[in-house]
């Protein structure tokens, strides 16, 4: 499939034919992979202009964890933990997107300069949101979600993953375009790790055709999760470590790119960019 890109972007990131690699910068004392590391914007906002020199063509802020359990931050502690991060980065030539739930903190965080509303529950977290970002006119990442990161673990059941997970996303692309956002500027992301046990997320990787046919640009979130530590446990059944999944990431991010997604989510920049090189020249047949 080819890359797909959504309306609204910055300039510099129009029409390239390379997938995109997207640093994650979580503001947050509990996310799973970096929670408290970057708590003040001071460093919050060196990590990101790293990320960006390291070949992050964006960098993807949140201010609430969103990991299995994770209890909900209100919208103003979450706007508290990410705006200056934002601005600070806007002020350095850093592009952002914001990773909220909360339409009041999209809208604030456009203002403070960021490009795209990432929505990890693609509108259903916050009423207000589809209306909102519609308003907004900016590029909307719509993620298949089921429910809350207290709850989602028991909403896996599935007839046939990948077949609902298309379903449950185009019908919730349907809902914003029929808000008011324009559907050349939505991105679909299936989720990875979100109400889906290991095999739902294997299936949706090696299914990433079935997306594409929703005709839209495609974001996934692989990043060091759980799936990835399950698939490489030890010989006592222990999982991977967290900071041992990112080679892993890397071969997903290079497969995701031969197979023309518009973008991977990481931690781990560097080899991300190198594995979607690999992959590109894979699919084009070039270097």
């Amino acid at each position: 499939m080819n890359i797909r890109h959504p309306a609204g972007l910055p300039a510099f990131l129009n029409g390239v034919e390379h997938s995109l690699v997207v640093g994650v910068l979580n503001v947050t004392p509990d996310s799973f992979s970096d929670g408290g590391k970057f708590a003040d914007v001071g460093s919050a906002v060196a990590h990101g202009i790293l990320l960006r020199d390291q070949g992050a063509s964006f960098i993807d802020v949140g201010g609430e964890s969103t990991r299995p359990g994770a209890s909900r931050v209100s919208a103003l502690e979450e706007q508290h933990r990410v705006l200056e991060v934002i601005a600070g980065l806007s002020a350095a030539g850093v592009a952002t997107s914001i990773d909220t739930m909360h339409a009041s903190t999209a809208v604030a965080a456009v203002k403070a300069g960021a490009f795209m509303v990432n929505d990890v529950s693609g509108g259903l977290a916050d009423p207000e949101m589809v209306s909102e970002v519609a308003a907004l006119n900016v590029p909307y990442v719509i993620m298949h979600w089921r429910g809350h990161s207290t709850e989602m673990s028991a909403l896996t059941t599935y007839v046939d993953v990948v077949a609902d997970v298309v379903a449950e996303l185009r019908n919730r692309v349907e809902v914003a375009v029929g808000a008011g956002i324009a559907r050349e500027s939505i991105v679909i992301d299936p989720g990875l790790g979100f109400a889906k046990d290991s095999d739902h997320n294997w299936a949706i990787l090696n299914n990433l055709a079935a997306f594409d046919a929703l005709g839209l640009p495609i974001l996934i979130g692989a990043s060091r999760k759980r799936f990835i530590g399950a698939l490489l446990q030890d010989g006592e059944g222990l999982a991977r470590s967290v900071d041992k999944r990112d080679i892993a990431t890397d071969a997903i991010s290079a497969l995701a790119a031969a197979a023309g997604v518009w973008a991977v989510r990481v931690h781990d920049v560097v080899g991300s960019v190198d594995a979607v090189r690999v992959g590109t020249a894979w699919r084009l047949g070039r270097g």
